[in-house]
């Protein structure tokens, strides 16, 4: 297995480094404060045909693999742009997925080519309120009708939602079986029909220029034809995103700390107490120099897990653990970060402080890391199911 990045790839980190570098600190800063959507940021990332990485060339996108936009989503984020730049890029990249590998052929030629020019806008509704992480358990269902399925139910925690155009949405076809509880359920990519879905933000405790949000569907019409893949086989077809999802999330996890790790190494350099700067004392030292350590055993996993899924491979075990470890390696150096600026790591004004409340995210979502230990644990180890 080669880890060394083709030439294809270099240019790809370099182009994305100029292009997010290109936005300030500042700039995130104040897009927190407002709450306001990058709208700007993501049509400049449109324009360089950066959303379209994972679309195939022959529906306008770059026909790009999981590795290349593990790459892009790591420059973007340590170049500080954290989870408020990282999410709308992200959906561009492991929300089609289950499309790309499984939509008809009318279908990826309907919506992949506005995907990759960022005309489409994509929330994920999976996850709801009464299921959790057991999503054999959704409620919200989809009843044939003619031509068409009719989907009431609930979701929550939808990225995106107070601007998609469109939405990736999973619902129980069939009453759940006890003894097989992740068939009867299906995949739809659907019209996000205002009409018909009631959208109510969540405020929270980081990434506020993104909106997550409760939804609420009632009598939504999806054209029998937007089904992606088989009815009643959607979770397996959902499977194609979930694993890159970890990825990403990973990878993310591990920029966001190596920004903080940059905002912190320059600060310890700077700052002087009593006669010396403070990085040359050990108690700063030392935790910065595991920060870097830690990043670096994190994202190689990152890595191994893109390159096993672009081969074809299982990745299960190896895309799990790399949001497990990015997770932790991340939100120690943003924590080490915080604690090296003292008494200013809580100003705004140093940029640390946006950056540690956006990656304990990662440590929850987009699975907890409790289930990621009981996958490893049952999967990986063989030992008895612990849930």
């Amino acid at each position: 297995m080669d880890f060394a990045l083709t030439e294809q790839q270099e240019l790809i980190r370099k182009e994305v480094t100029a292009l997010a570098r290109s936005f300030s600190l500042d700039y995130w800063l104040e897009k927190d404060r407002k709450a306001e959507y990058p709208l700007d940021w993501v049509k400049r990332f449109a324009d360089a045909g950066w959303l379209g990485m994972i679309v195939p060339e022959a529906y306008g996108g770059s026909g790009l693999g999981v590795t290349e936009g593990a790459l892009m989503l790591h420059e973007i984020c340590a170049a500080g742009a954290g989870t408020s730049g990282a999410s709308p890029i992200h959906f561009y990249l492991f929300t089609p997925m289950p499309l790309i590998k499984h939509g008809a052929e009318p279908l990826k030629r309907a919506y992949l080519p506005r995907i990759a020019s960022g005309e489409i806008v994509m929330s994920f509704g999976v996850t709801e309120p009464n299921a959790g992480t057991d999503t054999s358990r959704i409620q919200t269902r989809a009843v044939r009708t003619g031509d068409r399925f009719v989907v009431d139910g609930r979701k929550v925690w939808n990225t995106n939602a107070q601007h998609a155009t469109h939405i990736m949405l999973l619902a129980r076809t069939a009453p759940r079986d006890p003894a097989k509880p992740f068939a009867g359920l299906t995949l739809f990519f659907a019209e996000f029909d205002r009409a018909r879905i009631t959208v109510r933000e969540i405020e929270k405790l980081g990434r506020a220029a993104v909106d997550s949000n409760e939804i609420f569907i009632d009598g939504l019409e999806v054209p029998a034809e937007n089904v992606v893949g088989e009815v009643d086989r959607g979770f397996h077809h959902l499977l194609d995103s979930l694993n890159p999802e970890r990825i990403f999330t990973g990878i993310e996890a591990v920029g966001i700390g190596r920004a903080a790790l940059e905002l912190a190494v320059r600060y310890a350099k700077e700052r002087v107490v009593f006669d010396r700067p403070i990085g040359q004392n050990q108690a700063i030292a030392h935790p910065l120099a595991l920060a870097w350590a830690k990043l670096e055993a994190a994202e190689a996993m990152c890595l191994k897990a893109a390159w096993l899924f672009d081969h074809g491979r299982p990745c299960g075990a190896e895309a799990n653990t790399a949001k497990l470890l990015a997770a932790e390696a991340g939100f120690e150096a943003c924590d080490a970060a915080l604690q090296t600026h003292g008494g200013y790591g809580y100003a705004k004004e140093f940029h640390v402080e946006r950056l540690w409340r956006e990656i304990r995210l990662y440590k929850i979502a987009p699975v907890s890391q409790q289930m990621v230990l009981n996958y490893l644990a049952e999967h990986v180890l063989g030992l008895p199911r612990s849930y």
